[in-house]
């Protein structure tokens, strides 16, 4: 990072400069394909599970039929749900038997990664490629200053914040309308 630049400002400069790379067609694939699921279900471990929890939870207030893999309230999956994968790498060991799984059952499988050549990325039936770097990204070849795989969970966050809102405008809902499925035992 140069001297005298905060923080802040480098790390909002990146996600700009990542945005710009992002397939808007892709966005448009993964809202259409959320719309047309009978259920939504998502994975993710560590930092991306829990960008793919606020998903989630905004998809709920949209009033969709969506559980987090792993809940005890989540249903089984079945023909016409869809699970989405939020992997930076696609090689996360413990969600690729939830793909495998997913194919079996006839769900179809949507895959939210860096590398839509990678593992989860080939199984799914579709790939939202994600700008970002590996979390094991060496010093010389880094593209970002941030630590890790934070570029690419800051992008999963606001890709999934912009289907939010592309579905939103597809519903004509509002946030006001929306927020009558907030929790309201807080």
């Amino acid at each position: 990072m140069k001297a005298n630049v905060p923080a802040l400002s480098t790390i909002v400069n990146e996600l700009r400069l990542a945005a710009d790379q992002l397939d808007e067609g892709q966005l448009e694939h993964l809202a259409d394909a959320v719309s047309s699921a009978g259920r939504v279900f998502v994975a993710g471990a560590g930092r991306s599970g829990l960008m793919m929890r606020a998903f989630a939870m905004r998809l709920m207030h949209l009033g969709l039929d969506v559980y987090v893999v792993g809940e005890t309230v989540t249903r089984s999956l079945g023909k016409g749900d869809l699970l989405l994968i939020g992997s930076g790498s696609g090689e996360t060991k413990s969600l690729i038997p939830m793909t495998e799984k997913a194919r079996s059952l006839e769900a179809r499988v949507g895959a939210l990664t860096l590398a839509p050549g990678s593992t989860i990325g080939r199984q799914a039936d579709f790939a939202v490629k994600l700008p970002g770097a590996p979390k094991e990204q060496a010093e010389h070849e880094a593209s970002t200053v941030q630590p890790m795989g934070s570029l690419f969970e800051q992008m999963l966050l606001l890709v999934c914040d912009a289907v939010v809102l592309r579905l939103m405008e597809k519903q004509d809902l509002s946030g006001k309308a929306m927020y009558g499925n907030h929790a309201n035992l807080e």
